[in-house]
């Protein structure tokens, strides 16, 4: 019996390395469309031999896979990169338990089918929870293979996750129906079907995806020159070694350099001044998340962040500047404004992550960050997790373990320019959320901007799967991106998910680029995500059909 179990525990760990590659390794989408295959394997074979606690084998799977890929985490907050990892893989061998339950009470293959739809079913459903923590969905594993999902403009994140199950259950039908005879009793037109199904299941998407790449002309109805500052300032130092006057000095040092080397934009009143034909052209510049701290949005004109950078704004005509900050609304009330409130004096403070535009004159623009990262900035459930962090953090002495930031309810956009160009801005994690980024292109956005702080994960695959998500989105909506990193990378996409240039790791620089303009909306756009809503239909039919059966076998 050891050496059944052994190749069993072999199989498993090749799942999960299988798993973990393509968000590891660059342009090893592939394999994902074979992962699952040993572990479909290591469960039929444990099923048979009827072997004690064999849930420990997907356990094991999920935690290997969750552990490898996004162990970064704990670089940041060790308990929260823990729990993510414990609580992803543990959703996952629900599914998993459920699978082997139909497999009980469901002949054929109604049980596969229920895998696969359940398991995007809950994708989906993820993108939506309070507590969600979707960075390994499944079709996020082709993020550095882009040539190979071009049609994701079509499907979305979740055409991948089909994909990745039809491959799979195809691939193992197939080689099961060889290992136990059945391949040998099918007539040739079965076994003729069978080889094409297959081929066209792993050929089709990558010819459509090709025949896509290379029809697609970048669609530009204007252009917008973009310098991205980059000001590489470590974050566990940042708060504390670094005044923000000094901070602020540097960035926009940074800045000045790069619009001197730009002709035409955002050239200072000085030089705009000695020349009769400089009619300075509008310019981006983009600063990164969580830029400063000293915003207070009942009287942003106080915060000394943004009078310096009106003030620089003044000198240079033209430039605009969209940049991140931690935010505050001051309520001077006796009732809390929302249960998020925290005490501030005698009255209510509220926290946000915020992404500001910020022009020489005239009010700023502010869009709150409205997918927040579990923990650190946001408490789930506030009802239910609110009364207990406070409960804890009295128990402790400190002033709160959770994050209590307040998001806006959808997304919004900021405007630049004297035509008020309208621009999305995904702060951060919001990056990640492919459906929710539809909601800035139906809003009107004719580009995209990112800004964000990866600096907490190190240098660690982390930095560089966010970045890989970016391109994806560009994919999905069809939009150009300017991405900022306060310590990169910071980079141009294009509306086919290819990077035209980009900043190193942990340096200080600019990067000086055009991102083009687009009013076109893609059929993801249009029609949102018809895979994990056709999935969950399924799902939802096919678990009616399990309850039905376990209610009249009992």
């Amino acid at each position: 019996m050891r050496k059944p179990q052994l190749l069993l525990w072999l199989l498993c760990a090749l799942s999960a390395l299988l798993m973990s590659l393509p968000w590891l390794v660059p342009h090893t989408g592939a394999l994902a469309l074979v992962a699952f295959v040993p572990l479909l394997f290591a469960d039929e074979v444990a099923r048979e031999l009827k072997l004690r606690a064999s849930w420990l084998m997907p356990a094991f799977v999920f935690v290997a896979w969750n552990a490898a890929t996004t162990f970064w985490v704990c670089n940041a907050t060790v308990g929260g990169g823990i729990f993510a990892i414990c609580y992803n893989s543990l959703q996952m061998l629900l599914i998993w338990l459920l699978f082997r339950l139909a497999k009980r009470k469901m002949g054929g293959t109604l049980p596969y089918i229920f895998l696969a739809a359940m398991w995007i079913a809950w994708e989906r459903v993820y993108f939506s929870l309070d507590m969600s923590w979707p960075w390994l969905t499944l079709g996020g594993a082709f993020a550095r293979s882009t040539r190979t999902v071009q049609w994701y403009e079509y499907t979305g994140i979740l055409g991948g996750s089909l994909w990745v199950w039809v491959v799979n259950l195809g691939v193992y039908g197939i080689v099961v129906a060889v290992l136990d005879g059945a391949w040998q009793r099918w007539n040739n037109v079965a076994r003729a079907c069978a080889s094409i199904g297959i081929l066209l299941a792993v050929a089709g998407p990558l010819v459509a995806s090709k025949f896509i790449w290379s029809a697609y002309e970048e669609r530009s109805e204007a252009t917008v020159d973009v310098v991205i500052g980059q000001p590489n300032f470590d974050p566990y130092q940042k708060f504390e070694s670094l005044p923000q006057a000094e901070q602020t000095r540097i960035l926009l040092e940074e800045f000045a350099g790069a619009l001197a080397k730009l002709p035409g934009a955002g050239a200072s009143s000085v030089d705009a001044a000695s020349s009769a034909s400089s009619a300075a052209r509008p310019v981006l510049l983009l600063a990164p998340e969580t830029f400063t701290g000293d915003v207070v949005l009942n009287a942003p004109d106080d915060s000394r962040t943004l009078q310096s950078f009106r003030a620089f704004l003044a000198e240079h005509p033209g430039a605009e500047l969209l940049f991140g900050a931690s935010t505050y609304d001051i309520y001077d009330t006796h009732a809390a404004p929302t249960i998020l409130a925290r005490r501030y004096g005698d009255g209510w403070i509220v926290s946000h992550n915020s992404a500001l535009m910020a022009r020489a004159e005239g009010p700023v623009e502010v869009y709150h960050k409205s997918k927040l990262v579990v923990g650190t900035e946001l408490t789930p459930y506030p009802r239910i997790f609110v009364p207990l962090d406070d409960w804890l953090s009295a128990k402790m002495g400190v002033g709160g373990l959770m994050g209590r930031c307040v998001g806006q309810d959808g997304a919004s956009l900021l405007h630049f320019g004297p035509q008020r160009l309208p621009l999305g801005c995904a702060v951060c994690y919001e990056s990640v959320y492919g459906e929710y980024c539809t909601e800035y292109v139906k809003a009107g956005a004719q580009a995209l901007t990112i800004i964000t702080n990866d600096a907490w994960w190190g240098n660690t695959p982390g930095y560089r799967q966010h970045l890989s998500f970016a391109a994806l989105r560009a994919i999905e909506l069809r939009r150009d991106i300017a991405r900022c990193g306060n310590t990169g990378i910071s980079c141009f996409i294009d509306q086919r998910g290819e990077i035209l240039s980009q900043s190193d790791w942990w340096t200080r620089q600019t990067l000086t680029g055009q991102i083009n303009l687009s009013t076109a909306q893609t059929a993801f756009v249009r029609h949102g995500d018809i895979p994990g809503r056709l999935s969950t239909l399924v799902f939802l039919l096919l678990a009616a059909f399990l309850l039905v059966r376990l209610v009249t076998k009992r």
